[in-house]
């Protein structure tokens, strides 16, 4: 059981919506259970469903221990780039949801793991994640590293939490990007005006730090390296709209007409560092740039040659 404590920034808004909207991989229908168990509360009084939230006051919600669900393990090819009794890294395609979740309770990294590692994957993030320490969004491609025990797990979890973990990611984003070398450091929480997005905000949000640096230029786009210091919900994303160079072919951050052939947005996770949990060894992977990525590049040097 555990007890999550949020201040609401928004008036008018139904308790159940402002909820769903605001915890991480929960739904409407699940948020109204707890309701109706009596496990929501505003300013210290349970509420009903029907409860609109106002600006200032303090929502607690009682999240019920998680009940075991049927996650199936599926025979679903892996891109294993290394593998020990206690961790793997793995090259993740576009367009794999790397987790469980309403809607897609199959065919995900998950299932894909369940089969080849049978029991062997760390239990910290309970049945719908196992082995999961941190995630690339479906249509991002390249590197994630799973536990497959919870001593692995803690150790690498707290190697991102003091920022001493290595992510580095390459993308295609649009316009020019003067500087050749740029940090942003801005904060990140959910989009006040949409909260099915996430956005740069003083609300309700946490630190978020990315280090840019520019690869080639391509006219009216740029090839970007980019360094994570913190991990935050579709950070890379945020960061590069709010600067007015999103990712290329991004349907939520980027502009309403998408470029349809990258199928999402061009951005790869192609480096991952860490401490070996048991060893003390450090170590680092990379990965090539996938087929989708490396074709638009292929596409853009052809329509501009210069920097």
């Amino acid at each position: 059981m555990e007890k999550i404590r949020l201040d609401c920034d928004i008036s008018g808004v139904r308790i159940d919506k402002f909820l769903s909207e605001n915890l991480e991989g929960a739904t409407r229908s699940s948020i109204q259970k707890i309701i109706e168990s009596g496990g929501v509360f505003i300013n210290g009084v349970a509420v009903n469903k029907n409860r609109k939230c106002k600006a200032g006051d303090v929502v607690e919600i009682i999240i019920p221990d998680a009940v075991s669900l049927d996650v199936e393990p599926e025979n679903i090819p892996l891109d294993i780039v290394y593998e020990d009794s206690d961790l793997l890294v793995v090259n993740k395609p576009k367009g794999m949801v790397v987790h469980p979740a309403a809607g897609n309770y199959s065919k995900t990294l998950v299932n894909a793991l369940l089969y080849h590692c049978s029991d062997s994957l760390s239990g910290i993030n309970g049945v719908i994640r196992p082995g999961i320490v941190h995630r690339i969004d479906k249509d991002t491609s390249g590197l994630l590293i799973v536990a497959k025990n919870d001593a692995a797990h803690l150790s690498l979890a707290e190697q991102i939490k003091e920022h001493s973990f290595t992510r580095a990611y390459e993308a295609v984003v649009y316009g020019n990007i003067k500087e050749d070398e740029l940090t942003i450091n801005q904060p990140i929480g959910r989009n006040p005006k949409d909260r099915k997005k996430m956005a740069v905000t003083l609300k309700n949000s946490k630190s978020a730090v990315t280090h840019i640096k520019v690869i080639k230029r391509y006219g009216e786009f740029t090839h970007i390296r980019c360094i994570l210091e913190t991990g935050r919900t579709h950070q890379i994303r945020v960061h590069c709209a709010y600067i007015g160079h999103p990712v290329a072919g991004d349907a939520v951050y980027g502009p309403k007409k998408v470029i349809s052939e990258l199928a999402g947005q061009c951005l790869h996770a192609k480096q991952i560092g860490f401490v070996h949990p048991k060893t003390g060894e450090y170590m680092e992977f990379e990965s090539e740039l996938p087929e989708y990525f490396t074709k638009f590049l292929n596409k853009l040097k052809k329509q501009y040659s210069g920097d």
